[in-house]
C-alpha cells in the first residue's frame, strides 16, 4: 500500500490541462481562464460624481453661498461647458464631472429654486468624486490564468470590455460502473442485488466542480463486457470504473483491461475507506479504477478525483482539498497505519467555534451517513488518541458538490 499524498502526487504528475477555447462571457462562469485578461479601458474613463447633487467649485460652495445653476449633466450626457466663479451645474451619480468642477454638493445639502442652488454645507475639495482609473487603468492585469472564474470575475471582465474569453476546455471524465449486481435506478434489481448509485455520484461531483460527465452503460462482470465498455472512453480526458478493483475473483477491471492496453502505475491506498484503488492509463487515456463500495467511491472521488479535474481544468488552486481546522465534540481512539477519513457532522459551541462530531458508525457502505455528513475528519497513520475538544484537521463537503 502507498500513501495517500504520493497516491495523489502520482496522478497529478500524470495529467496535463485541457487545451484552451474561446467561450462567450455569458457561459464563462465556472470556466477556468486559460489566458489572463487585462483591461481594455480605464474604468471610470474620466472623473465621475458619486452621487446625486451639484458639481461645484469648492471655493464657492461655502454653507450659505447662492450659486447659480448653469446646466445640467446626467449620466451619459456630459455638461459641454465649465463651471465657472459662482456656477453649479446639476449631476448625477456616474455623470463626467464638468471642466472647472472640483467637489459635489450632495442634493440633500442643497435647496434649489428658480435656477440657483443654496449650500447647505461646506463642500470640501475632491468630495464625492470618483477619479478616472479608480477601479482600474487600461491594460492592467484583472485577472491571472488558472482563475476558476466567479459571478464577480464575470463581471470584472465585461467591465474591461471583453466579450469573449480564452478558458481551458471542461475536461470530459468517463464513469464506468461495473458489477452483475448493480441495476440502475427504476429498474429491475436481480437477486442479491443493489441499486447503482456510484455513477450518478460521481457524476454530480464531476459537474459540480466544471467538469462534464460521460455516464457510461453498467458493464458486468465479464472481461470482454468490460474492455468494451471502456473502450467508448478513449475521448474522455479521463476515465473512472467504479467497483472490480479489489482482488476477489469477480474483481476484473486490471485483467479486462490488459489485453486492450491498461498499464497499471499503482494499486491499493493505505486509507480508510478506499484502499482498493487503481491508477494507470489505457492507451492515451488515465484510468483511475475507484472501490465499489458507494462510501468509498465518494471518498476516493474527493481525496483523488477532484484532484484531479483540477489539473485537467488548468486550475492554479491548490489540487488538494482544502482543509479547516475543528474542535472534536467526542474522543477517538488511536488510529492504525491507514489514512483515515471519519464521516462527521458540523456544529458550532456557544463560543461560535467549529465543533465536529464523527459519526460512531464508518461503514463504507452507509450512503446515509455521508449524505448526513458536512465534513470528513482527516486521521493520519499513527495518529495518537485524540480526546474531545482537541483540534483536528477536516475537510467541509458542501461546497465540494459532495
Amino acid at each position: 500500500m502507498i500513501p495517500v499524498e504520493e497516491a495523489r502526487s502520482r496522478i497529478l504528475q500524470a495529467l496535463a490541462p485541457t487545451a484552451a477555447e474561446t467561450v462567450s462571457l455569458a457561459a464563462a462562469w465556472g470556466r477556468v481562464l486559460a489566458r489572463p485578461v487585462h483591461a481594455r479601458l480605464t474604468q471610470p474613463p474620466a472623473d465621475v460624481s458619486a452621487m446625486d447633487g451639484y458639481a461645484v467649485r469648492a471655493a464657492d460652495a461655502a454653507e450659505g453661498a447662492v450659486l447659480r445653476v448653469a446646466g445640467s449633466a446626467p449620466a451619459g450626457h456630459p455638461f459641454a461647458g465649465a463651471v465657472g466663479a459662482g456656477e453649479a451645474v446639476r449631476i448625477f451619480t456616474g455623470a463626467v464631472l464638468p471642466e472647472g468642477a472640483d467637489a459635489i454638493l450632495l442634493q440633500e445639502d442643497a435647496e434649489a429654486a428658480e435656477g440657483r442652488v443654496r449650500v447647505g454645507e461646506t463642500v470640501r475639495p475632491g468630495r464625492w468624486i470618483r477619479r478616472r482609473g479608480l477601479d482600474f487603468a487600461e491594460g492592467e492585469l484583472l485577472l491571472p490564468a488558472g482563475r476558476r472564474l466567479t459571478a464577480r470575475d464575470v463581471g470584472l471582465a465585461a467591465a474591461a470590455n471583453h466579450p469573449w474569453l480564452a478558458a481551458h476546455r471542461r475536461p470530459r471524465i468517463g464513469i464506468l460502473a461495473t458489477g452483475d449486481e448493480i441495476a440502475l435506478p427504476g429498474e429491475p434489481v436481480p437477486p442479491g442485488g443493489i441499486v447503482s448509485s456510484n455513477a450518478h455520484a460521481l457524476a454530480a461531483l464531476v459537474r459540480a466542480n466544471g467538469g462534464e460527465p460521460l455516464v457510461l452503460p453498467i458493464a458486468p462482470d465479464d472481461e470482454a463486457a468490460i474492455a468494451e465498455a471502456a473502450s467508448a472512453a478513449r475521448i474522455c480526458d479521463l476515465l473512472v470504473t467504479t467497483g472490480g478493483a479489489s482482488v476477489g475473483e469477480h474483481d476484473l477491471v486490471q485483467s479486462a483491461l490488459g489485453p486492450e492496453g491498461f498499464a497499471l502505475d499503482f494499486w491499493r491506498i493505505a486509507m480508510r475507506p478506499g484502499k482498493p484503488l487503481i491508477w494507470g492509463r489505457l492507451g492515451q487515456t488515465p484510468l483511475l479504477g475507484l472501490p465499489g463500495n458507494p462510501v468509498s467511491a465518494l471518498v476516493c472521488g474527493v481525496v483523488f478525483l477532484l484532484p484531479a479535474l483540477r489539473r485537467l481544468s488548468g486550475s492554479a488552486e491548490d489540487p488538494a482539498p482544502r482543509t479547516a481546522r475543528a474542535r472534536l465534540g467526542a474522543a477517538l481512539p488511536e488510529n492504525d497505519r491507514r489514512f483515515d477519513f471519519l464521516r462527521a457532522r458540523l456544529e458550532t459551541t456557544a463560543e461560535g467555534d467549529p465543533l465536529v462530531l464523527p459519526f460512531p458508525v464508518q461503514d463504507s457502505s452507509m450512503l446515509k451517513t455521508l449524505a448526513r455528513a458536512d465534513a470528513l475528519v482527516l486521521r493520519p497513520p499513527h495518529a495518537p488518541a485524540a480526546a474531545a475538544g482537541e483540534a483536528v484537521e477536516i475537510i467541509t463537503l458542501e461546497d465540494l458538490g459532495v
